[in-house]
């Protein structure tokens, strides 16, 4: 098939640090490629891909420093939307894959081709779920079950689980001894309450994690005083290197997430590496976490913290052989070409 996929422009394909929608994007043109399938890749041009490169922009969206004020930035996003509208006329494919959301819906349409839109965020966001209403007839593809709660009315083809190359995780049975948390800085992912759980606990906790622009000032005013370099230490935002480095070697990764977590790449990247996840019962938590088994779905404080007393009962072989069976960037390609295939037939 000649597969066109649309990542945000946000940051490169595959991301040099955070960035989960384009490493699953990566992921996927590597694993279709392998299946033998021609993909065009329309992205930033610093991306790196086997997959046929198409320019939206230069550079990624975030190194552009008139990006800094929020208002264009935004305004990129849609002059992006109409650059991909003029690249794609020439380029005809058997399905378009669009990861961008919601800006790709009035124009899908105008396509003549079928056009999928893989859903990478929560759904009760009231704007959102307005636009995504007007288009409820589009085809859809959720990250996990529980993801569809909110807007239970779309045209979801399937449900497809994010996947990772989980031979760029090596596993380890052995720890350091410290807790660690990895995402965004922002209220949604609790870092306050990670730092709080590891107070109580009398635990080692190593954060690494990315400041967006729009969480600025509560990481200054909230979570960096909170900081002191000996039990609570922030590394800042990280490359794989340093992230599989500082998964493999963690007792358990803290996620007390206070949102309804889409998916949450971080939870099988930990579990890869061998790492068991604790987190709070919210979003796909308890679809991507086995509790009592790799690792603890929980839902109060007391909770939290008895799982972090009994985080050794679990077996690291366990996490990675779920991540194995589940999780693969193989099995996700597999579960697309099905959701392609379905599509392309109508």
């Amino acid at each position: 098939m000649k597969i066109v996929q649309l990542s945000p422009f946000e940051e490169p394909v595959p991301p040099k640090k955070y960035g989960g929608t384009e490493l699953v994007v990566y992921n996927l043109c590597e694993e279709l490629i392998n299946l033998g399938h021609e993909v065009f890749l329309l992205a930033s041009g610093d991306s790196k891909t086997r997959a046929k490169l198409v320019p939206v922009f230069k550079k990624s969206i975030r190194k552009l420093p008139e990006a800094r004020d929020m208002k264009i930035r935004d305004a990129l996003k849609f002059i992006g939307i109409g650059t991909i509208m003029n690249l794609l006329r020439n380029l005809k494919p058997d399905i378009i894959h669009n990861h961008i959301g919601w800006r790709m819906l009035p124009f899908s349409p105008l396509f003549n081709v079928p056009c999928v839109t893989t859903l990478h965020g929560p759904l009760d966001i009231a704007y959102q779920r307005f636009v995504y209403d007007k288009f409820s007839d589009s085809p859809f593809v959720s990250i996990s079950n529980n993801q569809r709660e909110p807007l239970l009315k779309l045209n979801y083809t399937s449900t497809v689980y994010n996947g990772i190359d989980v031979t760029r995780f090596p596993f380890s049975d052995d720890t350091k001894g410290y807790f660690a948390f990895l995402g965004r800085m922002s209220p949604e992912k609790g870092p306050v309450q990670a730092i709080k759980m590891a107070k109580i606990a009398g635990v080692k906790l190593v954060m690494a994690a990315k400041v967006d622009a729009t969480d600025v000032a509560y990481f200054e005013k909230q979570v960096k005083p909170l900081i002191d370099g000996k039990q609570i230490i922030f590394l800042g935002e990280v490359g794989h290197a340093i992230k599989v480095k500082l998964l493999k070697n963690a007792v358990a990764l803290l996620a007390p997430i206070q949102w309804r977590e889409p998916f949450g790449l971080f939870f099988v990247e930990a579990m890869a590496c061998g790492t068991p996840v604790i987190t709070y019962n919210r979003g796909s938590a308890s679809e991507i976490v086995a509790t009592g088994k790799t690792g603890f779905v929980v839902t109060t404080e007391n909770q939290f913290l008895n799982a972090i007393k009994r985080i050794g009962q679990i077996k690291r072989r366990d996490c990675r052989e779920r991540v194995e069976n589940n999780f693969s960037s193989a099995i996700m390609a597999q579960n697309y070409l099905r959701v392609y295939e379905k599509l392309a037939v109508k």
